[in-house]
């Protein structure tokens, strides 16, 4: 894996993936659309479509695998995912991803988390204490330029420079803004008003 760091300094095109889940059903169990978006810079070059389980396991398993069988799995330079969850507490395991993708894993929140109310949250579930652990290795939460954020794989300071390149305008990453929209549009005919 070449370090991020390398890349940014070589100012090389950053080609990334961005993970988010589409709008789904609130009922326990419900399927839950993932949308990859692939951007080189701020352009978009793919997309891929997965599915996960509403407040279930298996949401690290359904990105790498859609990641490996994808033929842009061999051009990314970094994955970013919205936040450490999907379909409510499908917790992300970024140590995971980033292992298996052989890139670093950005995990991007628009604010700060509240970590004692989302530790509540997983107390409901009957596994909370793993969920909560899998969240303590994504390592302490950052805030550099603009953005907020959890990195495996990489310095902080290159995280923020990879975001930064990655995002037009805002302080949404591309990849990300462009899987919300997209996302929320295959599932309900429009995409939403905020990305």
């Amino acid at each position: 894996m070449r370090p991020l760091s390398e890349i940014l300094r070589a100012n090389r095109r950053l080609r990334a993936i961005g993970f988010d889940d589409a709008p789904f059903a609130k009922v326990p169990g419900a399927p839950v659309p993932l949308v990859g978006i692939v951007t080189s810079a701020t352009r978009f070059e793919g997309m891929l479509w997965g599915s996960a389980t509403r407040d279930g396991r298996d949401a690290t398993g359904a990105i790498t695998s859609m990641l490996e069988r994808s033929k842009f799995a061999a051009q990314v330079h970094v994955v970013l995912t919205d936040g450490l969850t999907v379909g409510g507490l499908n917790v992300l395991d970024l140590a995971a991803i980033a292992s298996s993708a052989g890139v670093p894993c950005i995990a991007v929140m628009r604010r700060p988390p509240d970590l004692a109310r989302f530790r509540g949250s997983l107390a409901t579930q009957p596994d909370g204490d793993a969920r909560w652990e899998v969240i303590q290795r994504a390592g302490p939460v950052h805030e550099r330029d603009g953005f907020v954020f959890q990195v495996v794989g990489a310095d902080p300071a290159s995280a923020a420079g990879a975001l930064a390149r990655l995002t037009d305008r805002g302080k949404v990453p591309e990849p990300l803004r462009l899987a919300h929209l997209i996302g929320a549009a295959v599932v309900t005919g429009q995409s939403g008003k905020r990305a």
